[in-house]
């Protein structure tokens, strides 16, 4: 039950300015926007902003993989992660299941499978704290990616279709040195790599086009928005704007992400590099795309507490006005997606919420609402 239908006292973020005042909430949306009064749940000077929308996040896979040799059990997996996913103040998620394998992990197959029934399931009984749409992540090289994605398409909840090739040489992994040395460092031996890289390659020139083109096709069909993932060269990208995707993924190089920005594609940037300094795996620093305004939004991609620590950097690092950091986690995404019903605070907007308050220059979660009902 709502806690409070009249939240005062708030540092409201709105779309372009900070404003002291107060939310009155009915229905589960937000009905008008006032002066504080001395009534009501006083959320003593914090922050409130709109709940966060994440377009991509690979945390059900680490869930359901706290190690590499310790599969857990799927629905415990996807309610630890959705526990997580509330208490980041993420209140839209996107879980983003990979379809095929190209060697990575064997088990994303059936995480995929676990994952698209369990979310099903939670979702139609209303227990799940956040609202959970399905990005379907669609990997080219893999044999088994067509039928796979047949299978999944038409379930109401796939909100996101993209297009990603992991193979060696290609896009995040162009640096095949780099590439050799990760593997290393998971435990395979020289020998393995080098058969692991031959084979990858095969079969990305095996399969990529065709299943490119099959997935394209469906996407189409099904009025889904369309993303490409990891771009590294202009052409590249003018290939996926000719082919009507409009969201660039984690592009790895300025090139790409200018080259998206040109041609009014919409960008997607990882919370995570922000937060770390850098690039996990040696690309382009997401927070030098944000100061260049080549960034539309951010994800969490593996870690959702990144998703509002970055939103504070950006900030306090004078890079955007808070109103426009906060704006790359909320209504930039919801805008991508179509979700015009949530991601900024005003009238009839849905009553998605968090408060926050900064111990020094960090972040704090102190409460958050999805249509007006608190979940954390």
């Amino acid at each position: 039950m709502l806690l409070s239908t009249y939240l005062t006292n708030a540092r409201l973020i709105l779309p372009q300015t900070i404003r002291h005042g107060a939310l009155t909430i009915a229905d589960g949306r937000i009905q008008d926007i006032g002066a504080p009064t001395q009534t009501g749940l006083d959320l003593e000077g914090d922050f409130l902003l709109p709940g966060l929308i994440d377009l991509h996040t690979d945390n059900l896979e680490r869930q359901v993989l706290p190690r590499a040799s310790a599969r857990w059990p799927s629905r415990s997996a996807l309610l630890a992660h959705d526990a997580q996913c509330a208490a980041a103040g993420i209140t839209t998620v996107f879980d983003a299941l990979c379809i095929g394998d190209i060697g990575f992990e064997k088990a994303r197959l059936q995480t995929f499978k676990d994952g698209m029934a369990d979310i099903q399931e939670f979702a139609a009984a209303g227990i799940l704290k956040a609202e959970h749409f399905l990005h379907l992540r669609c990997e080219l090289p893999a044999a088994e990616m067509p039928n796979l994605l047949a299978t999944a398409i038409d379930e109401p909840l796939v909100r996101l279709v993209s297009l990603m090739n992991h193979s060696p040489g290609i896009g995040q992994y162009a640096d095949i040195g780099r590439y050799q040395q990760m593997r290393a460092s998971d435990g395979f031996s020289n020998a393995e790599i080098q058969t692991m890289v031959a084979d990858l390659q095969a079969s990305h020139h095996r399969h990529t086009a065709d299943n490119r083109q099959m997935a394209l096709a469906l996407a189409r069909t099904k009025n889904i928005p369309l993303a490409s993932h990891d771009d590294r060269t202009e052409a590249e990208v003018l290939q996926n704007h000719h082919d009507g995707i409009t969201i660039s993924e984690f592009p790895v190089s300025f090139e790409a992400a200018r080259t998206a920005k040109a041609k009014n594609m919409r960008v997607v940037a990882g919370a995570p590099n922000i937060v770390r300094g850098g690039s996990h795996s040696g690309n382009v620093s997401a927070l030098a795309l944000v100061q260049e305004n080549l960034v539309d939004a951010l994800a969490s991609d593996y870690v959702p507490a990144a998703m509002l620590e970055a939103v504070f950097d950006v900030s306090a690092q004078n890079v955007l006005p808070l109103p426009e950091a906060v704006a790359l986690a909320t209504s930039g995404p919801a805008d991508m997606a179509g979700l015009h019903d949530r991601g900024r605070i005003a009238p009839r907007q849905r009553a998605d919420l968090v408060q926050v308050r900064l111990h020094g220059s960090h972040p704090v979660i102190r409460a958050v609402w999805r249509a007006g009902i608190r979940i954390a």
